[in-house]
C-alpha cells in the first residue's frame, strides 16, 4: 500500500505528532490560565491580573520568535532530524519545570526556555517538506502536518480540562512532557531522515519523483528569497496574522468564561470547536491552494472573513453566536498560517528553506504583543473585551490590504505555468 508513497509515513506522520503535541504545549496555557488553582498558586490576582496573564504568552512568543532566526541557520547546517530531537529535549525539560513552578517568576522562566525550544518547529517542518515532497504536492503535504497544529489543541483542550479536574494543574505539564519524551522523540529517531536519499527504505523511483523539476517554480527561484518583494508582503501579512491568531486563541477561553458567562464545560466545547474550525480552514486552504493556484487571493478572502466574524462577535446579541464567531475568526487565521507556510516553500529552495522559515517565524513575536496588549487593555477598560476586538479588526484590514499587492503577479505566474505545459506524474 505504501509503494511509492513512503514519504507520507516517514515524514508526514512524525511532523503531524510533532505539531499535535507541540501546539498543546504552546497554547494549552490559554486553558490552564482559567483554572482558579493555577491563578492562586502563582499569585495571578489583583487589578493587574490580566496584564500578568498576558505577559506569560508575551515572553513565550518573544523567545519563540527570536529563536526562529538562529534555529533556521542551525537546521540548514546541522540537519532537521538532529535539530528536532534537540528541541524536543528542551521542551520536555521545560514542561517538567513548568509543573514544578512554585512562583510566577519561575513559571515565566520556564516559558522563556520553552519558547527557545519550540522556535525550531516552523523551520524544521519547512525543511523536511522542502526536502521530501515534490513541488506540486506542497499544499497537501503542509495540510497533513498543519492538521496536527489544530487537531492537537482541539483534543488537548478536552484532555487538559479532564487532567486538571481529576488531578491538579501541575499534572497537565507532566503529561505533556511524557508525550514528547515517549512519542515525538522516538518517531524522529526511528522514522525520519534529513533527505529521502539518506533513508534506506526509500525506492529510487520515489526519490526520482520527489526530485522532478517544476519549470515555473524554477523560474521564480532565480533570485534569493529575501530579494523577492512578495516574500516581504507575506512576512508583513504574517505579522498581522500572528497578532490575530494568538490574540484570539490565548484569550478565547477567558473571553467565554468572563465576558460571556459560559460554564467550564461549555467553554471547553466552544474552544475545542474553534480549533476544529481552524482545521477545516487548513484543509480547505490546502485543497484550494493546489487546485486554483491562487494562494494570494485566498489570503485576501480569509482576512476579509476574519474582520466580518470579529464584527459579528461584537454585535451579536447571543453569547453562543458571539463565541462561535470568535472561534470562526480564529479558524480563518488557521487557514492563513497554512498559506504562509505554503509561500515559504514556494519562494525558497531546499537549501534556504530553513532560513526562509526562520525569518518568517520571527513574525510570531506579534502574537506575544497581542496577548499582552489585550490583557493590559482589559485592565484599563474594567475587563471589557471591546477595545481589544476593535484592535484585531484593524489588524485584519491591514493584512487584507497587504495581500492585494500580490494578486496581479500571481495571475501572471499561473499563465506562465499553464503555457509551459509542464506535467509531473508518478
Amino acid at each position: 500500500m505504501l509503494q511509492g508513497q513512503k514519504r507520507w509515513l516517514y515524514i508526514a506522520i512524525p511532523i503531524f505528532f510533532f505539531w499535535f503535541f507541540g501546539q498543546i504545549d504552546k497554547v494549552g496555557i490559554s486553558v490552564i490560565q482559567t483554572d482558579p488553582g493555577f491563578l492562586s498558586d502563582l499569585g495571578l490576582t489583583g487589578p493587574d491580573k490580566n496584564a500578568k496573564i498576558g505577559l506569560i504568552s508575551f515572553i513565550f512568543m518573544i523567545s519563540y520568535s527570536c529563536s526562529n532566526i538562529f534555529w533556521g541557520v542551525i537546521i540548514d547546517k546541522l540537519g532537521a532530524r538532529k535539530t528536532a530531537v534537540l528541541g524536543l529535549l528542551v521542551w520536555t525539560a521545560t514542561m517538567v519545570m513548568g509543573g514544578l513552578s512554585t512562583s510566577y517568576e519561575m513559571f515565566l522562566i520556564s516559558r522563556v526556555i520553552l519558547g527557545i525550544g519550540e522556535g525550531m518547529m516552523i523551520p524544521i517542518s519547512g525543511k523536511f517538506i522542502s526536502n521530501w515532497f515534490n513541488k506540486r504536492e506542497l499544499g497537501r503535504a503542509q495540510s497533513f502536518w498543519i492538521t496536527g497544529n489544530y487537531l492537537g489543541p482541539a483534543v488537548g483542550t478536552v484532555m487538559l480540562i479532564l487532567i486538571i479536574s481529576t488531578f491538579h494543574w501541575q499534572a497537565a505539564f507532566f503529561a505533556l512532557a511524557a508525550f514528547n519524551l515517549f512519542i515525538n522523540i522516538p518517531m524522529f529517531l526511528y522514522l525520519a531522515r534529513n533527505t529521502p536519499e539518506e533513508h534506506p527504505r526509500m525506492s529510487k523511483e520515489e526519490v526520482s519523483y520527489i526530485r522532478q523539476k517544476d519549470e515555473a517554480h524554477d523560474v521564480q527561484l532565480k533570485q534569493f528569497f529575501a530579494k523577492d518583494y512578495r516574500y516581504w508582503i507575506v512576512w508583513f501579512g504574517n505579522l498581522m496574522s500572528s497578532f490575530l491568531f494568538f490574540g484570539i486563541s490565548i484569550w478565547l477561553p477567558t473571553y467565554l468564561v468572563e465576558a460571556k458567562g459560559f460554564e467550564r464545560d461549555a467553554m471547553t466545547g466552544i474552544t475545542s470547536l474553534s480549533w476544529l474550525f481552524a482545521l477545516g480552514f487548513v484543509l480547505a486552504g490546502g485543497f484550494l491552494a493546489d487546485k486554483t493556484k491562487r494562494p494570494s487571493l485566498l489570503a485576501t478572502i480569509l482576512f476579509i472573513l476574519t474582520a466580518v466574524f470579529l464584527t459579528i462577535a461584537v454585535l451579536a446579541p447571543s453569547p453562543i453566536m458571539a463565541g462561535v464567531s470568535m472561534g470562526l475568526a480564529m479558524g480563518t487565521q488557521g487557514g492563513m498560517f497554512h498559506l504562509t507556510n505554503f509561500f515559504i516553500i514556494k519562494f525558497s529552495t531546499p537549501e534556504t528553506a530553513g532560513r526562509a522559515a526562520g525569518l518568517m517565524g520571527f513574525t510570531n513575536i506579534m502574537g506575544g504583543f497581542s496577548s499582552y496588549i489585550m490583557g493590559w487593555s482589559r485592565d484599563m477598560s474594567g475587563g471589557d473585551f471591546g477595545p481589544s476586538i476593535a484592535m484585531l479588526i484593524v489588524a485584519a484590514t491591514l493584512g487584507f490590504v497587504a495581500y492585494l499587492f500580490m494578486i496581479k503577479q500571481e495571475v501572471a505566474e499561473n499563465h506562465l505555468s499553464n503555457t509551459t505545459g509542464n506535467k509531473v506524474t508518478l
